[in-house]
């Protein structure tokens, strides 16, 4: 999982997210950093209004907690979505003694050599964070 840090890097460069089952996420206040929370379809389900988007969370006891909007919630992308983000961007993973490594080309057309970039860090899943995050800070 990616570090609360990394997800709201991703958000601020405008990342965004369409909730599926199976995504994770974080309340963004701060007396909630510690719990994850899961979209599922039996206790937390995406809801969309023509107001905005909501979680809302089905017959739990969390809190009483009812719905929170989609806009409080902080998305921690797992690994498989992140290296989905990368597309054709993404060339490797590699594991060295104590990080990981993640390889993109970036502007590679047909004949043409595009920049390769590395990003490491301990965690996998930070490391194609940090790719990802590159690669929005460059769309901007």
């Amino acid at each position: 999982m990616i570090s609360t840090e990394l997800a709201r890097a991703l958000r601020e460069a405008g990342l965004v997210w369409h909730p599926q089952p199976g995504d994770r996420f974080q309340l963004d206040e701060p007396e909630f950093e510690a719990d994850v929370f899961t979209v599922s379809e039996m206790t937390i389900e995406a809801r969309s209004y023509s107001t905005g988007s909501v979680l809302a969370f089905n017959g739990t006891t969390e809190w009483a907690l009812d719905s929170v909007a989609l806009e409080d919630a902080l998305w921690l992308p797992h690994e498989a979505q992140l290296r989905e983000m990368l597309r054709g961007t993404f060339r490797s993973l590699r594991r060295l003694a104590d990080t990981h490594e993640v390889e993109i080309v970036v502007h590679a057309t047909a004949g043409v050599v595009g920049e390769t970039l590395v990003f490491e860090h301990p965690e996998p899943a930070d490391a194609y964070a940090l790719a990802v995050l590159e690669l929005l800070r460059r769309i901007a």
